[in-house]
């Protein structure tokens, strides 16, 4: 079916790490394929442009340098609803752009992102965003900032937790597929040999990939000095855009790699990953059938990740260096054990996108752009009388 019979779905995500857009990538390639058209939006770019640098920069340099502060910030918005409340209403002066970002025609909107929810959720609730508003979280941990109100379906991972209960609403939450493309687990048609090739790695060791996400955040070099101790087994290190990172671990081991396309094809190649967020990466190995070693998590979600993770039995956890070389001695096999039941048999992601999408009438798209029309010219005025009033006062003094 053409794309403009099925009309536009917004998928709205943000470039904090490359998690969020990752999966919004994967979710918009579905929806193409399914006929709509897929407007993306960055969650960052609706805030004022100093702001969007501000943001990004602060999120890494807390988790760089006062990995801390993110926890206690993790643990305080867990705990408390009123935390949350406060960042909806902070952000409640981006929901004129909020809505501009969303086009006439649109049949649903979709977040990867939590604080997006808390940004379009109230606009659901009110009315002016009158098609479904759909999220996909991410994390193994469903953490009270992805709970607004006005969000009508939660996809949630199998295994997935909420972070606390006192949330004080009914969520209507789907268990589905992650968003992991499916050219992971069709890597594994390619020999070990032939991947190997591709990225310069020895043949016959037992190879060992470490990944901290885009921004190879954590303490990577102990990570790497511990892996490097375990017998028997070799490191392979992705420093993702971490320039600095990728410099300083050239000391330390012999393959460094920066920024890879070609994961699906690196993750053929190896025996075992090691991780500390529990995010996409950790996904996309365990679709691939690897074995996953979680070791120094990140603060907040990282830690939450490992937990649920751990409990369900898909990755291990090991506490001290101690621990990973034993774990690493015990999983860096030549012929690794596969995780069974981790990708089939739950609902894809986009599938169920598409029958909420089908539930929106021509009627409500109308009432939507009639609204929206309103809303404009409100602002517009606005915009005007911000301008001329402080002309006429002027002139009145004169």
């Amino acid at each position: 079916m053409n794309a403009q019979h099925r009309g536009t779905i917004v998928v709205v995500s943000a470039d904090v790490g490359a998690g969020h857009d990752s999966a919004a990538a994967e979710l918009a390639r579905r929806l193409a394929d399914r006929g709509f058209a897929v407007h993306r939006v960055n969650f960052l770019h609706l805030l004022p442009r100093p702001a969007r640098w501000m943001f990004r920069e602060a999120y890494r340099g807390v988790l760089r340098w006062a990995p801390w502060g993110y926890d206690a910030l993790f643990t305080i918005t867990g705990r408390s609803r009123l935390t949350v409340a406060v960042l909806r209403g902070a952000l409640a002066p981006l929901r004129g752009r909020a809505r501009r970002a969303v086009p006439a025609g649109t049949r649903a909107v979709v977040t990867t992102y939590p604080f997006a929810n808390q940004l379009l959720g109230p606009l659901r609730r009110s009315g002016v965003l009158p098609v479904p508003l759909v999220t996909y979280v991410t994390d193994f941990v469903v953490h009270p900032t992805w709970v607004a109100p006005g969000v009508d379906v939660y996809c949630t991972l199998r295994h997935a937790r909420h972070h606390t209960s006192g949330t004080g609403a009914t969520l209507d939450v789907r268990t589905v597929s992650p968003l992991v493309s499916a050219d992971f687990p069709a890597a594994t048609r390619t020999t070990r040999r032939a991947a190997r090739r591709r990225f310069g790695l020895p043949e016959r060791e037992r190879l060992v990939l470490i990944v901290a996400g885009a921004w190879g955040t954590g303490d990577v070099e102990a990570t790497v000095a511990a892996a490097d101790a375990a017998d028997g087994v070799r490191t392979v290190v992705v420093c993702g855009r971490n320039a600095g990172l990728r410099q300083r671990l050239r000391g330390l081991t012999r393959h460094v790699l920066g920024w890879v396309d070609d994961m699906p094809t690196l993750m053929r190649a190896v025996d075992v990953v090691v991780e500390n967020a529990g995010g996409l990466t950790c996904q996309e190995a365990l679709s691939c059938g690897l074995p996953v070693i979680t070791y120094r998590p990140l603060p907040g979600h990282g830690r939450a990740n490992a937990a649920i993770l751990a409990a369900a039995g898909l990755t291990r956890w090991a506490p001290s260096a101690e621990q990973l070389r034993r774990a690493l001695a015990t999983l860096a096999t030549p012929d690794p054990p596969s995780v069974g039941g981790w990708t089939g048999g739950w609902a894809d992601p986009a599938a169920l996108v598409a029958d909420e999408a089908g539930r929106q009438t021509g009627g409500g798209c109308a009432a939507y752009r009639r609204r929206r029309a309103v809303l404009d010219a409100v602002d517009e005025a606005v915009g005007v009388l911000a301008t001329v009033l402080p002309s006429i006062r002027w002139v009145g003094g004169r």
